[in-house]
């Protein structure tokens, strides 16, 4: 398992660069998840974080590992506005992937196995 430490910016609580989240998620999450290494993201520090910054930072492993996310993924240390962030993100990201995955009519783009 790899522990990641969320970081808010210096005297605050907050978490909101999408670009810190964005290098987190390329050069830790990612790499760790499609190797099969768990990872934990601990939030000890932060009290709130934006959607924009939690998007950056968890969307793509939804999209690849789909509801698989949160057996590979595990949030500690969590405020309860952090919590609520997480489950906003981790839902409309399921609903855009099953979206993407359908046709107009509501048929699966993929092809049958």
């Amino acid at each position: 398992m790899i522990r990641i430490r969320i970081r808010p910016i210096p005297r605050t609580t907050l978490a909101e660069s999408k670009d810190e989240a964005a290098d987190l998620r390329e050069n830790q999450i990612l790499p760790a998840l499609e190797a099969g290494v768990l990872v934990e993201l601990n939030f000890e520090d932060v009290g709130i974080a934006t959607q924009s910054f939690m998007h950056a930072l968890i969307s793509e492993a939804i999209r690849r590992h789909g509801d698989r996310t949160f057996d590979l993924l595990t949030f500690k240390n969590c405020s309860d506005d952090v919590k609520q962030i997480v489950l906003t993100v981790f839902e409309y990201t399921i609903l855009a992937s099953e979206a993407a995955a359908m046709d107009q009519n509501g048929n699966s783009r993929q092809p049958p196995a």
